[in-house]
C-alpha cells in the first residue's frame, strides 16, 4: 500500500506550544586526568621485532583489556584474547579481560591515578569525552598499528584491509590517529519487513507516505514509532541523516565545525517539524519518553510499533525478543519533498564501537597487536556471525551466510552508494551530543515539553557554548 501527496511536507507541516522544560545533569568528563605524561616511562619493554611480531610486543608482559558490555557483547573481543594467547603463550595466563556498561566510572580513576588498561572499548552512554581525552594527550597514538603487516597478509598494511573513512573518523584535525572504530554500522529507521507485508504496507519513500501509514497503524492499534526516551540521543541515528538528505551533508558539516547559526538551517527546521509531527498526531509509542533502549526494542519485536531509529547492533542486542519471523531491516530517511538535496537512499554509515590504547598504559604495544588480530579476517568473521554487525575490515562478509538485518544493512549501503553521510559530532563532542543535545533538546521535544523552534534555540546555545570553551578541543571537517 502507498501514500502520495503533491504537497511538499514543509507547508504541511504545524507546530504547538511547549509544555514546560527541564534541567538534566551533564556527564563527568575526564576533565581531572593528568595532562599527557610520556607513556615509555610507564611502559613494560619492548619485544624484540620479527616477521611474526612486527611491532615487538613483549611476549611475557601482561595485558589489561577492557570493553564496553552492550550490544555487541564481549564474547568476540575474548575470542580474539585467545588468538593472542597462541601467537604468544608466555602472557597467555597473564590476559585481564573486563567488561563495564559504566566505561566513565569505571576507569577515569585509572586515568586519574596513572594506570589505565592497554587496551579499552569506549562506547556506551558513559562513553569519555574524545574530545578531552585528545586534548589532553591520554591517548597513544596508533599509526604504528595501521603502518604493521596485515595478519593475514604480509604484503598489506593494516589500513589497507580497512573500509573507506574508517582511518580518517581516527584523526581529530592531524595526522596522528587515536582511535580505531572496530564496528562498522548502519544507521537508520529500523523496521520488521514481515510486519508491514502482513499489513499490506511498504516501507514510506516520503514524509507522506510515512505519516499516511502511520495513521493506518494507529487504526489497528499500532504505533508508528518509539525511541529511548532515557536515552533519546538514539534519535539522531534516523534525524541526522535526513537533515542532510533535506539540506546537503553540508548542513551536517557545518554542525559538526560548530559554526554559528548552524543549527538555525532551514533543512533542521524541517526535519525538526516533521519528527514533531509523529508526536504532535499521536503517531509515537505511550510511554517512550520513559522507556531505556532494550524497553522500545522489545515493544517492538512485540509488534507494538513500526519504526524505531538505531544501529545495526540492533540485532544481535534484541535477538532474545526477536521473533523467528520478524525480518528485521533498515530504511534510509523518507524523502522530506521534491527539494531535498540528496536522493532517496541517503544513509548514515560509519566506523563504530571505537577502540583506544592510553597513552600511559603500562603494555600499549600489546594492546595494539590485539587489535592487529581484531582486524584480521578470522576475528572479523567470527565477530560478523556472533553480533550480526560489519566489522572496519572491508570484505570480513565473504563467504557467510548474513543475517536478515546485515543483509539489509549491505543492501542499504549498495543502494546508498556515494550517498552516505558520517555525522562527527557524536564523537567529536560526546557531551554535547548525548546530554545537551540529546537528553537537553531532542528528547524533551519529542516528549511535547518543547517546540521544534524552542530546541533548535537550546541547541543553538549549547552549541555555541561549546564553541567557546577553551577547555574543549575544537575539530573541523577538512
Amino acid at each position: 500500500m502507498g501514500f502520495t501527496s503533491d504537497v511538499g511536507r514543509r507547508d504541511l507541516i504545524k507546530r504547538s506550544a511547549a509544555l514546560g522544560l527541564i534541567t538534566v545533569p551533564s556527564i563527568g568528563l575526564v576533565s581531572a586526568c593528568a595532562s599527557g605524561g610520556d607513556s615509555d616511562g610507564n611502559a613494560v619493554e619492548k619485544g624484540k621485532k620479527s616477521t611474526k611480531n612486527p611491532l615487538a610486543v613483549n611476549e611475557s608482559a601482561p595485558l589489561d583489556v577492557v570493553i564496553f558490555d552492550g550490544g555487541l557483547g564481549q564474547q568476540y573481543a575474548k575470542d580474539a584474547e585467545q588468538e593472542y594467547a597462541k601467537a604468544y603463550p608466555k602472557a597467555a595466563d597473564k590476559i585481564k579481560h573486563s567488561a563495564t556498561q559504566k566505561i566513565q566510572t569505571t576507569l577515569q580513576p585509572r586515568f586519574n591515578g596513572g594506570t589505565p588498561p592497554d587496551l579499552i572499548d569506549n562506547s556506551g552512554a558513559e562513553q569519555m569525552d574524545f574530545s578531552t581525552l585528545v586534548g589532553k594527550e591520554q591517548l597513544t597514538d596508533l599509526t604504528p598499528l595501521l603502518d604493521a603487516p596485515s595478519i593475514d597478509d604480509p604484503s598489506k598494511k593494516v589500513r589497507d584491509t580497512l573500509r573507506p573513512g574508517v582511518v580518517e573518523m581516527g584523526q581529530f584535525s592531524g595526522k596522528p590517529v587515536w582511535i580505531i572504530y572496530y564496528a562498522y554500522t548502519v544507521y537508520g529507521v529500523w523496521h520488521s519487513k514481515s510486519v508491514l507485508r502482513k499489513n499490506d504496507w511498504e516501507y514510506p519513500k516520503t514524509w507522506d507516505e510515512m505519516l499516511a501509514l502511520c495513521a493506518d497503524a494507529k487504526k489497528k492499534g499500532i504505533a508508528g514509532w518509539t525511541y529511548p526516551g532515557k536515552y533519546p540521543y538514539y534519535l539522531p541515528f534516523s534525524l541526522y541523516p535526513f537533515i542532510a538528505k533535506i539540506g546537503g551533508r553540508e548542513v551536517m558539516d557545518s554542525i559538526d565545525n560548530l559554526e554559528p547559526n548552524a543549527w538555525k538551517h532551514p533543512a533542521v527546521k524541517a526535519a525538526f517539524d516533521a519528527y514533531y509531527e509523529l508526536y504532535r498526531k499521536g503517531y509515537i509509542l505511550k510511554g517512550s519518553p520513559s522507556l531505556s533502549h532494550i524497553e522500545a526494542q522489545t515493544a517492538w519485536n512485540q509488534g507494538k510499533v513500526l519504526f524505531i531509529p538505531n544501529g545495526s547492533w540492533v540485532e544481535n542486542e534484541s535477538k532474545k525478543t526477536t521473533p523467528d519471523d520478524f525480518e528485521m531491516s533498515v530504511g534510509a530517511p523518507s524523502s522530506l519533498d521534491q527539494g531535498d538535496k540528496m536522493p532517496y537512499g541517503t544513509i548514515w554509515a560509519s566506523g563504530s564501537e571505537p577502540f583506544i590504547v592510553p597513552r600511559n598504559a603500562k603494555n600499549p604495544v600489546g594492546g595494539m597487536e590485539l587489535l592487529r588480530i581484531m582486524l584480521g579476517k578470522k576475528s572479523s568473521q567470527n565477530f560478523i556471525r556472533q553480533v550480526s554487525s560489519l566489522t572496519s575490515f572491508n570484505g570480513g562478509t565473504d563467504g557467510l551466510s548474513l543475517s536478515s538485518g546485515l543483509t539489509s544493512a549491505q543492501e542499504a549501503l549498495t543502494q546508498a552508494g556515494d550517498n552516505v553521510v558520517n555525522p562527527r559530532i557524536q564523537d567529536w563532542y560526546v557531551a554535547l551530543q548525548k546530554q545537551q543535545i540529546g537528553i537537553g533538546a531532542l528528547g524533551e521535544m519529542m516528549a511535547g515539553r518543547m517546540t521544534p523552534v524552542e530546541a533548535i534555540k537550546k541547541i543553538q546555545k549549547f552549541a555555541d557554548d561549546t564553541a567557546k570553551d577553551d577547555s574543549v578541543a575544537k575539530f573541523k571537517h577538512v
